[in-house]
C-alpha cells in the first residue's frame, strides 16, 4: 500500500499542484498577459452603484465621492445624477456626516481642534459645516488633549520649549499649550515629592 505525502517538495507530481488562477479582470477586459490596455475600459457598473459600493465601506463627503467615482472613469453628469439620487434618498449628507466625524474625532483623539478641522477639510467638508460643529468653549477640552501628547512623548522634566513647540506644531493655541506644559511638570513636581 502506497502512503501519499502530504507535505510540500515531497514528490507530487505536477498535475496534482492547483494551477494558478488568470486575472478574471484581464480576461473582461480583453487583453492578453503581455499587453497593456490603451484606454481604460468604461465601468461595468454604474456610477450608482459604485457610490452604494463606496459608501459601504466607509463615510465620504460629497466631495470625495465625486472625486472617486471620476477616478474610476465615470462621467461628470453620470456622477452628479448619482449624488443627487443618494441626497435624496438621504445616503448622503455632509452636515450629518461631519458631524459624526467631528464628534469622533473630538472625543476620542488627542488631536487639537485645529488638527480635527484640517482632517475634515481634507475630507471634503465645507467649512461651514465644520464650524456648526465645534463647541464654543473647547479650552479643557484641549488642555487634556495636551496633556495627554505631552505625556505620550516626554518625562515631566524635559525642556519647557520643545514642549511647547511641539504642541504648536499639533496646533493647539500658545495659551492652552503653556498652561498645559505647566500643568504637566507640576504633575511631575508632586510624583517626585512622594
Amino acid at each position: 500500500m502506497m502512503y501519499r505525502s502530504y507535505h510540500a517538495g515531497s514528490g507530487a507530481s505536477d498535475e496534482e499542484q492547483p494551477r494558478p488562477r488568470r486575472n478574471r479582470a484581464r480576461r473582461a477586459e480583453g487583453t492578453a498577459d503581455g499587453e497593456a490596455s490603451a484606454a481604460p475600459a468604461k465601468p461595468a457598473k454604474t456610477a450608482l452603484i459604485a457610490a452604494v459600493d463606496i459608501l459601504a465601506r466607509q463615510e465620504y463627503s460629497e466631495a470625495k465621492l465625486y472625486e472617486k467615482l471620476a477616478r474610476k472613469g465615470y462621467r461628470d453628469e453620470e456622477i452628479e445624477g448619482a449624488i443627487a439620487r443618494l441626497k435624496e434618498r438621504r445616503y448622503l449628507n455632509d452636515a450629518e456626516a461631519c458631524a459624526r466625524q467631528f464628534a469622533f474625532l473630538y472625543t476620542e483623539s488627542r488631536n487639537s481642534v485645529r488638527q480635527i478641522c484640517l482632517k475634515l477639510r481634507q475630507r471634503g467638508f465645507t467649512k461651514e459645516d465644520i464650524d456648526a460643529c465645534k463647541p464654543r468653549d473647547t479650552y479643557e477640552r484641549e488642555k487634556q488633549a495636551a496633556l495627554r501628547v505631552l505625556a505620550l512623548k516626554y518625562p515631566h522634566d524635559a525642556d519647557r520649549q520643545k514642549m511647547m513647540a511641539n504642541l504648536y506644531q499639533k496646533g493647539f493655541e500658545a495659551g492652552t499649550a503653556r498652561d498645559a506644559v505647566e500643568l504637566y511638570r507640576s504633575q511631575g513636581a508632586g510624583d517626585g515629592e512622594a
